[in-house]
């Protein structure tokens, strides 16, 4: 049995995870992954003579005699799990994003908004599977308020693992489109995927922020907690001012009587949605209608 909290413990004071021999940071713990055509056990004194204070194996006949090997059945596994207690020990608000398309843009508007009030961690480029999202966690900071991790599937029960790693309380779903169809099989199982993350805060009282102009979405939303964003049925109303060459908007929120405008260099209207999701989760986390 892995003892996960006497890994953290180790964890706690290095300099962050590893998984590439070719970039090994100095005192990182080296997690020796497995893959069809590859076998990081066989890395493991590679990783140490770059730099890495410990490595985890799950391959005997790798196992280096030295007390800073550490064997368990499965690197990933333990990688998984490693990041979930990580995240438990921070204990601030995750926000999980899924959706066929606009995540990584959503992902990086929504970091930099609530990056104006909060030390916010926002997962880096797309690393966003079932290797990438541990990975990323685990390189959050002890100092981090507020996390926004992108959520990356291509068939079912893909996303409802995720969340099982990442334990969001708050989540959103850009749009469901014709995304990984060898996958999905369907326009429906794509759909259905994707509602994984909104059954996951379901289960657990989480919050999900939902587009208004997505009627599959609002449909999906119902029976959970949520927090509207888009036209003016949505508690964050917007409008579009103009999409070229610039995309600029405005906002306000249903109860206020003040507009806001926002001016962005992002191009092309489809961006909107993506731009009022931000805007949706500065104002549930407090910050002011100027900074976002």
């Amino acid at each position: 049995m892995v003892d996960i909290e006497a890994i953290y413990a180790t964890f706690r004071l290095l300099s962050g995870p590893s998984t590439d021999t070719r970039n090994i940071k100095p005192a990182s713990m080296f997690f020796a992954l497995k893959g069809p055509n590859f076998n990081g056990n066989a890395y493991a004194q590679d990783a140490f003579d770059k730099g890495a204070a410990y490595c985890v194996l799950d391959d005997e006949e790798y196992k280096i005699d030295n007390d800073r090997c550490i064997m368990v059945p499965d690197v990933l596994t333990t990688m998984q799990t490693l990041a979930t207690h990580h995240r438990r020990q921070l204990g601030i608000p995750v926000i999980a994003i899924a959706g066929s398309n606009g995540k990584t843009t959503t992902k990086e508007l929504i970091g930099a908004v609530l990056n104006k009030r909060y030390k916010t961690f926002a997962t880096e480029g797309n690393l966003n599977n079932h290797i990438g999202l541990p990975f990323s966690m685990l390189t959050m900071k002890q100092e981090t308020e507020m996390a926004v991790l992108e959520l990356g599937a291509n068939h079912l029960s893909e996303t409802e693992r995720l969340c099982d790693i990442a334990r969001p309380t708050h989540g959103l779903i850009t749009n469901n489109g014709k995304d990984h169809l060898e996958g999905y099989g369907s326009i429906e199982n794509v759909r259905k995927g994707n509602g994984e993350l909104f059954e996951h805060l379901k289960r657990r009282g989480g919050i999900a922020f939902v587009s208004t102009l997505q009627k599959d979405l609002m449909e999906d939303a119902v029976g959970i907690k949520h927090y509207t964003y888009g036209d003016d049925k949505a508690e964050v109303k917007g409008r579009i001012v103009t999409s070229a060459p610039n995309l600029e908007v405005v906002f306000k929120e249903k109860s206020g009587e003040k507009e806001y405008t926002i001016k962005t260099n992002l191009t092309g209207a489809y961006n909107f949605e993506n731009v009022m999701a931000a805007v949706a989760a500065g104002l549930m986390f407090g910050v002011d209608e100027t900074d976002i």
